[in-house]
């Protein structure tokens, strides 16, 4: 977990790494219209941020030495994010008398992609919007919040990609998160709301992560769900545990616990477990059945020392039997993945990322897919050089995923049977 997951463990989001397309089988969603309402609305926050963005930078510009009790980047541990990209240090304050501090922050970025191998429905190239959003909130005091507010995308290794329009209506709305925290003393709060998951070692959007894709394993994850949260540290021991919806489903049947031991300033081991406690029949972009239904296991290191950030984890799921929902057979998975990240200088980083992740079954067992057919395996490499500026940033991406052991109709490309897809990305934007 390191310093990312120590992190979001005391701020809110226990998530010991990190996700968010959620297209569990590669097939895309349907390109539905959101409807001009929604589509003005999402036009009208991201400029909105865009202007509060571009305020910021130039204030940032022009502002003289902030004094010593200026509210830094140590206070903003929401979003959580791993870098190399990091958050303004003097973040936008307001002092609302009773009310506390609030601070406003955010994320305004643009992606072009190019692909081959696309699903139906999809680009070759594109570009579009991958963040516009405003983040709120008070992080002071026994009675704390966080709102997050806007459109984004989230593009994900070997799944069509959504554009943002449609990935914010079809996914988690124009508030994918938000939360009200009581924390009577240091060591113990409640948080209850639309809450990041624990589940996984890479976080939701594109500027939280080492890498502007999210990986194989992250496909069997989810990234938001509702419910409550209780988090609990005391010296090298963080613990929390969480009732929610899981995938989104609005059924509050999840039962997630997480255990972090720091065994020394560079070290920290992650232990997560999370499932479904009964059944969800509810199917949306963001709970598909079988991950809906699933167990997760989740052992996570994470190592910093010096321009070093290293990150192995091992992940293990299941799908139970249960006819009643329509899953005739059981199905699993187990995978493993290393991101790393090496800070070349204060302005400029290198991160990769390796994964390989397997399926159990085969389509003569009639046992249901959870990658790219019954048994299906794949692998995966992903290379981000990042350069930021300030608040300012830039940074490329390409990656490639290998399929083996797949069934037509469920791999990569305009008919799903191919076994590759090779993406070369470039993302730039402003964390104001």
């Amino acid at each position: 977990m390191g310093s990312h997951g120590a992190q979001a463990l005391c701020a809110a989001d226990t998530r010991h790494g990190a996700h968010s397309l959620h297209l569990r089988s590669v097939r895309p969603l349907p390109q539905t219209k959101v409807p001009n309402m929604k589509r003005h609305a999402l036009i009208l926050a991201s400029t909105a941020v865009l202007l509060h963005a571009t305020a910021s930078y130039a204030l940032a510009e022009d502002a003289p030495p902030a004094e010593a009790s200026a509210p830094t980047s140590a206070a903003m541990t929401t979003p959580a994010m791993t870098g190399p990209l990091v958050a303004n240090p003097k973040p936008t304050s307001f002092d609302l008398d009773a009310l506390g501090s609030w601070y406003v922050t955010g994320a305004i970025s643009g992606l072009g992609l190019w692909q081959n191998n696309r699903s139906p429905g999809d680009r070759r190239a594109l570009s579009d919007l991958s963040n516009g959003q405003v983040f709120i909130q008070k992080t002071v005091g026994e009675w704390q919040f966080f709102l997050q507010a806007g459109a984004y995308s989230m593009p994900s290794l070997g799944t069509a990609y959504l554009a943002a329009h449609n990935a914010t209506s079809a996914f988690y709305g124009v508030v994918p998160q938000a939360f009200v925290k009581y924390a009577p003393n240091d060591s113990f709060n409640i948080i209850v709301g639309k809450l990041p998951t624990m589940i996984g070692a890479e976080y939701t959007f594109t500027f939280e992560n080492m890498n502007i894709e999210r990986g194989l394993l992250w496909n069997q994850e989810n990234a938001v769900n509702r419910g409550v949260q209780a988090n609990y540290t005391s010296g090298p021991i963080t613990a929390a545990v969480s009732l929610n919806d899981g995938f989104y489903s609005n059924r509050y049947n999840w039962l997630w616990g997480s255990l972090a031991y720091a065994i020394d300033k560079s070290n920290t081991l992650s232990f997560i477990v999370g499932g479904n406690t009964d059944q969800s029949t509810r199917v949306t972009a963001a709970a598909p059945l079988l991950q809906n239904n699933s167990r997760i296991v989740n052992v996570i290191y994470t190592h910093t020392q010096g321009p070093w950030t290293i990150t192995p984890y091992l992940q293990y799921t299941s799908v139970p039997r249960n006819s009643d929902i329509g899953i005739d057979h059981s199905a699993s998975t187990f995978g493993g993945a290393v991101l790393a990240s090496y800070a070349v200088d204060s302005n400029f980083s290198l991160a990769g990322r390796v994964e390989y992740i397997g399926s159990s079954g085969n389509t003569s067992e009639g046992t249901p897919s959870l990658i790219y057919g019954p048994g299906s395996k794949a692998w995966s490499v992903t290379f981000t050089p990042t350069y930021q500026y300030k608040l300012l940033f830039v940074r490329g991406e390409l990656s490639y995923v290998k399929a083996s052991s797949t069934t037509p109709g469920y791999a990569l490309g305009a008919d799903f049977n191919k076994t590759s897809q090779a993406r070369a990305l470039v993302e730039a934007g402003m964390l104001f």
